[in-house]
């Protein structure tokens, strides 16, 4: 389905900012931090629904882009609404090769300013918005895209950052 708007329901992010600190559970039920990654380069992207086909591809674009993401020096973090029950089949369905993360009351999606209004197919529902926010060694975003399509969105990614 074709996402034709969205209206944030939260405050976008800008480079320079500090990345909203968070902890969540993953896939296996362990809590992954961003302070996990402290001094690290990080990707985090957000996603509205597991295994549905635009999340499908990005997350598979991901899975084929990490070593060189991982050469380049960044760890990539997947986030949604849904349970650690579903990630986990998403992620062995698809051979994910990074962590999903469970954000079930949308707080660090709304904290990184990737909760809001969208149009689906004529209908308006509210829920995650797919963007992408690149979090620099220090823990400042170095990059924030919001409305991300997901068809080639890793390869616009890369080039941006020159991986």
């Amino acid at each position: 389905m074709k996402v034709e708007s969205m209206t944030a329901h939260s405050s976008p992010l800008t480079a320079g900012q500090p990345a909203p600190a968070f902890s969540l559970q993953d896939a296996k039920g362990e809590t992954i931090s961003l302070s996990d990654y402290s001094g690290q380069k990080v990707i985090v992207y957000f996603y509205p629904k597991a295994a549905t086909p635009g999340c499908t591809t990005e997350a598979c674009d991901f899975r084929d882009n990490l070593n060189s993401l991982q050469a380049a020096g960044f760890s990539v973090l997947g986030i949604s609404p849904d349970a650690p029950e579903e990630l986990a089949a998403f992620a062995s369905d698809e051979s994910l090769n990074f962590p999903l993360l469970s954000d079930p009351g949308n707080e660090v999606a709304k904290a990184y300013g990737s909760y809001g209004e969208k149009n689906i197919g004529g209908k308006t529902v509210v829920g995650t918005l797919r963007s992408t926010a690149v979090i620099d060694e220090d823990g400042s975003i170095r990059q924030i895209e919001y409305s991300v399509d997901a068809q080639g969105h890793v390869a616009r990614l890369r080039d941006s950052l020159g991986v």
